[in-house]
């Protein structure tokens, strides 16, 4: 479709975010490490547009690949990750070193990323202690936790008093980490028209998880509350220090900023929303409305799966954009999201189904399949198009280049 675009990328983003109709939908792919592609699905991307050049996987969890800027040309993209994207300071700020992709695929990793081969075809990670605590398994395409996704629960037995003891200062960010963040964004601000997203990956529901263990957490939420608060407060004062310094710095140049916490499951939120409103609430609300109260910035939510119930709460703690909008998920069908909240909440994501459309359908259904989400949530702006969460090994690059170019096609409102 030949259509002119009438605005920058970053004025496109911030009409969408305040709720108004841009010339078109903005588009993302990898401004946060849920949007993103796998890279062997990059890999087999670039393949199949003939483009050559480096493969590099900035994150080795999910071995998600970094975007190149001619393919964020081609796909339209508004946004960038000023953690990741179009590095000004050279290219070295990151030490880099040859990998290879569980396909074989030749990559880069970070310098630091140390896997040792498992022996049976996979690969392990230790801590300097040698203790395991993230393994790739010789049929696997990511890293996951050996112990817990996050690895060994360190908080797992300890008591009230043990709480104090546990090193919270150790998560508290770096001044020379904070700094690289403001050159970055200054560069990025002043000589791109790209919206900057930064992602602190905050929360406190999945670092609870990662501390005491899943199970033993929820239980702490529902019969083992001063336990939990415990813990929360210290997350809270962790969390406040990391984001006072991270607003210090990039609030003059970024337009969003990502927390993360996956409330729900495939049918229904992990706890009851009198539970969250209860116990968990409280402390996203002090964090986003210190975002609020101290800058411009649009607070962005990564909530994964069926979190309908929670949403009013949310929305009442200051989330302004929900993200990935899981719509394979119970009660999270767009034309009802969109009813309901697309006047007080900006939905990001939703795009299209990752579990069962884009990597298995016909191009056609994926073409069908993307108009009609469209059709739903571009109205009236406070919409966002990128896929559910990232794209995975084994989608077809067919299925990627038609989901891109029916997003384009059909997101001018004029």
């Amino acid at each position: 479709m030949d259509c002119v675009e009438l605005m920058d990328p970053r004025e496109r983003l911030l009409t969408a975010l305040k709720h108004e109709e841009p010339d078109r939908v903005p588009i993302d792919l990898g401004a946060m490490a849920s949007t993103g592609i796998h890279a062997i699905a990059y890999a087999e991307l670039k393949k199949h547009l003939g483009l050559g050049g480096l493969l590099r996987v900035y994150d080795t969890g999910q071995m998600l690949a970094e975007p190149e800027e001619n393919v964020l040309k081609l796909f339209h993209v508004d946004v960038l990750d000023v953690a990741r994207s179009l590095d000004p300071c050279g290219p070295d700020w990151r030490k880099w070193k040859p990998w290879v992709l569980p396909d074989g695929t030749p990559c880069e990793v970070p310098e630091w990323f140390n896997p040792e081969p498992d022996g049976a075809g996979g690969w392990v990670i230790r801590d300097s202690n040698g203790e395991l605590v993230s393994r790739m398994p010789g049929s696997s395409y990511y890293f996951g936790g050996a112990f817990s996704w996050r690895g060994k629960p360190q908080l797992a037995k300890a008591r009230l008093e043990e709480v104090d003891r546990y090193p919270w200062e150790a998560h508290k960010v770096g001044e020379a980490y904070v700094e690289l963040l403001k050159r970055k964004a200054e560069y990025l601000y002043r000589e791109t028209s790209y919206a900057l997203m930064f992602s602190t990956y905050t929360g406190f529901h999945e670092w609870g998880q990662g501390l005491r263990g899943w199970s033993t957490w929820l239980a702490d939420l529902t019969f083992r509350r001063s336990l939990a608060s415990k813990i929360l407060d210290h997350m809270l004062e962790v969390n406040l220090y990391n984001v006072k310094r991270y607003l210090e710095a990039l609030k003059e140049y970024i337009q969003v900023i990502e927390f993360g916490d996956d409330l729900g499951t495939q049918v229904g939120p992990q706890i009851h929303p009198k539970v969250y409103r209860e116990v968990l609430k409280p402390y996203h609300e002090e964090l986003f409305k210190y975002v609020k109260k101290h800058s411009r910035v649009f607070v962005f939510l990564h909530s994964c799966g069926s979190i309908y119930e929670l949403i009013p709460d949310l929305i009442d703690a200051g989330v302004d954009v929900l993200n990935p909008v899981q719509i394979s998920a119970k009660g999270m069908e767009p034309e009802k999201l969109k009813k309901e909240f697309g006047e007080q909440i900006a939905f990001w994501g939703g795009g299209c189904d990752t579990q069962r459309v884009l990597p298995f359908a016909t191009s056609r259904e994926v073409a069908e399949h993307v108009k009609r989400n469209l059709e739903v949530f571009k109205p009236g702006g406070g919409y966002v198009f990128v896929q559910v969460h990232n794209i995975q090994p084994r989608t077809p690059p067919e299925n990627v280049l038609t989901m891109f170019k029916t997003a384009y096609d059909y997101s001018w409102y004029r």
